[in-house]
């Protein structure tokens, strides 16, 4: 699924304007995510968000795991996160809300 791929491009993009586009491309303009850990909402918060994750887990990677499962307008993936190449650190699973326009409108994620 093309959102769940640009979704964890956003995460895993480290230059910071490169980083912004990916958010821009992924949430729409009022998207809020939220997790145990932290939340975010809107391009700048979201941007801020993942570089501060980055910034705790650096050379980690998210990855996705299985095959994201779809339907109306939701979407339900799962993945991990860790150095390539070793046994990731974390793994959680994800349920997004989409846009009218296909971007993403609310990310809540679990820890698994």
């Amino acid at each position: 699924m093309h959102i769940v791929e640009q979704y964890l491009a956003a995460w895993n993009e480290r230059a910071p304007g490169a980083r912004r586009a990916a958010v821009e491309a992924a949430f729409a303009p009022q998207a809020a995510y939220k997790d145990p850990l932290m939340q975010g909402a809107g391009h700048a918060g979201l941007d801020a968000m993942i570089a501060g994750a980055q910034d705790h887990f650096p050379g980690h990677r998210f990855a996705l795991a299985g095959t994201p499962a779809s339907h109306n307008d939701m979407v339900r993936f799962s993945w991990t996160l860790g150095v390539p190449g070793a046994e990731p650190v974390a793994r959680g699973t994800d349920l997004a809300v989409l846009a009218a326009d296909g971007r993403l409108a609310s990310v809540t994620g679990f820890l698994d």
